[in-house]
């Protein structure tokens, strides 16, 4: 029971980890349409931005908490250069978009060698955050927790901009009818550089979350944009509760293969049941309502 529970709380971090990754990625694919494979090169960058940060700031704690907005700015100014300078060609274009932005992706991974050395880095957790935290039935890391907690507070700053904010209703009307979005005097145009921007900036946040769990390095976000592009489809794009639910989803199912098997396996495992799932469901967990006559 101790073990079965410990691979429950392994699934729920992994599953934290994923959709902080994903956060984003929902946002801007369901809005625009855009495959942005550069999305884990933001989740680098939100990385390093803790590395820069600890050099300035000694203390390690306050460190991690200044990095967490700061990765959101990093994040989102990186993500609104790509999307003025490119992505706004291509709306509605996705392969257009996934070769465009493979290719801003190498571009991002070759400055980071540039800039930090083609070696990982470390980044020094805070004390607060070592060791594990006794639950009494098991112990779950410090580390893992903090993800988890930072994970919930993401998806719901993100669902009050989308409920209870002019910006969000700007976001659903845009994505629910862009064209009748347009004729009621919403501008499109700067709804969906602030979609990006936020986007990115998710993708950010996420990366300061994964200095926890590891070194830095260039190809940070190699290791998660696959994974992350299966929980949004799984999900269904452009629906947040669907990601939510598909990231804890997924992170539990691989937990739970890797119980018996191994990582490599688990993976493989996972996949072939979102594919096995999307050919019974292609529209995902949920679907958008549009008003669209098309």
């Amino acid at each position: 029971m101790e073990a079965l529970i410990g691979q429950l709380f392994a699934g729920l971090s992994l599953g934290s980890v994923l959709l902080l990754a994903a956060l984003g990625l929902s946002l801007t694919f369901g809005q625009m349409g855009v495959i942005n494979m550069a999305h884990g090169e933001f989740m680098m960058a939100g990385a390093y931005t803790v590395f820069v940060v600890q050099g300035v700031v000694a203390d390690a704690g306050l460190a991690l908490v200044v990095s967490i907005p700061l990765g959101f700015l990093v994040g989102g100014l990186l993500g609104l250069l790509l999307e003025v300078l490119l992505i706004h060609r291509m709306y509605h274009r996705p392969l257009d978009t996934l070769l465009v932005t493979w290719g801003v992706a190498l571009i991002l991974q070759q400055v980071a060698r540039d800039v930090f050395g083609a070696p990982n880095v470390d980044v020094k957790a805070p004390t607060w955050l070592s060791g594990g935290v006794d639950l009494g039935f098991t112990q779950v890391p410090a580390a893992r927790l903090f993800i988890l907690a930072l994970s919930v507070a993401a998806v719901g700053a993100l669902a009050v901009v989308l409920t209870r904010t002019s910006l969000g209703r700007r976001i659903r009307g845009v994505v629910q009818n862009r064209d009748l979005a347009e004729t009621v005097g919403i501008s499109t145009r700067d709804t969906d550089r602030l979609t990006f921007f936020i986007g990115s900036g998710l993708a950010g946040i996420a990366g300061v979350a994964l200095t926890l769990l590891g070194s830095t390095g260039p190809t940070l976000g190699t290791n998660y944009i696959v994974d992350a592009f299966l929980v949004v489809v799984a999900g269904g794009i452009g629906q947040i509760k669907g990601t939510v639910i598909a990231a804890f989803g997924l992170g539990l199912m691989q937990a739970t293969f890797e119980y018996s098997t191994t990582a490599s396996l688990a993976k493989v495992a996972v996949f072939v049941v979102v594919v096995v799932f999307l050919q019974i469901r292609p529209q995902g967990i949920f679907s958008i309502r549009t008003r669209s006559l098309a």
